[in-house]
């Protein structure tokens, strides 16, 4: 049973004509005759009685009549809405990032983005960088903001900024007052860290392996407002990014400079999947605009 045949019943159930039904759907009405014929093979009953040139639906046919009209409803509501989702200027994006991009960079993004295309939505969804590229393999995701160590040949990344990353600690530690550390001097002290998965955890646990030390955790998480305000209360020590608000925390931001600290962030995508256009304009416009930052950095 096909789509077209509910359709070419349901317009012979209107008109109750078969050349009238034909000439309306641009088919000869031989050729109707003979899907009407089929759908009615098919189901193994007649739907029409037939009366000269004109036909009636019989019981058969007004059951399966109301039927087809809710099933091709159904099917025109979600043309509709796929319509709608792609459209450059209605349509949906599902966009994933890691957790430390959620409270700056993503709202920044979105909305500048929605300046001049209001009626674009977004679909978001935070998570660990290892979980993102998983996101994104399955086609649950459109477009993905995320530090990336592997790539796949299915998953195209482009790299959007690189940002320092900085040690941060209490007011009342013994290095507030200094505005360098390095990072070897921290070996003895107690990390507040993201748990395993989450990219800052992968890049902090290589740095200091690389500077002779382990990190000793005492706190796991992945918001960075919690390891922020845990550092606060004099709980231990972090590695957090340049983009984030420290003015409603009693910390001091430390550079690193025996170790380069830094992270880069890029955009991806799964390469070979369908792209709708709103996806795409979106996409441009994340390449576009930190193009423009890098430009007028020179």
């Amino acid at each position: 049973m096909e789509w077209q045949q509910l359709a070419y019943f349901q317009r012979v159930a209107t008109l109750q004509h078969f050349t009238k039904a034909a000439e309306s759907l641009f088919i000869s009405q031989p050729a109707l005759s003979r899907s009407i014929s089929r759908l009615e093979k098919e189901l193994g009953v007649p739907l029409f009685e037939r009366q000269g040139r004109s036909v009636q639906l019989n019981r058969y046919g007004q059951l399966f009549l109301e039927k087809v009209n809710v099933a091709l409803q159904i099917i025109e509501d979600g043309q509709q809405e796929i319509k709608e989702r792609v459209s450059p200027e209605s349509g949906n994006i599902a966009l994933s990032f890691m957790h430390t991009l959620g409270s700056e960079l993503v709202p920044e993004l979105i909305g500048k983005y929605r300046e001049t295309h209001p009626g674009v939505t977004f679909q978001l969804f935070q998570n660990t960088a290892n979980r993102l590229m998983d996101q994104l393999q399955a086609g649950d995701i459109d477009l993905c903001l995320t530090t990336v160590s592997e790539l796949t040949p299915e998953i195209c990344w482009i790299e959007l900024f690189s940002e320092r990353l900085y040690v941060i600690v209490p007011d009342s530690h013994y290095l507030a007052n200094q505005t360098e550390v390095k990072l070897s001097e921290l070996a003895e002290e107690s990390f507040i860290g993201f748990k395993k998965g989450v990219g800052l955890r992968t890049i902090t646990d290589h740095l200091c392996q690389e500077v002779g030390f382990t990190p000793r955790l005492t706190f796991e998480g992945q918001e960075v407002g919690t390891i922020t305000g845990l550092v606060s209360a004099g709980l231990g020590v972090a590695l957090v990014p340049e983009r984030i608000g420290i003015e409603h925390y009693a910390i001091q931001k430390l550079s690193v400079v025996d170790v380069e600290c830094s992270r880069t962030i890029g955009l991806a995508w799964k390469e070979r999947a369908f792209v709708p256009k709103v996806v795409e304009q979106f996409r441009e416009f994340v390449l576009a605009h930190f193009k423009n930052i890098e430009e007028s950095k020179r």
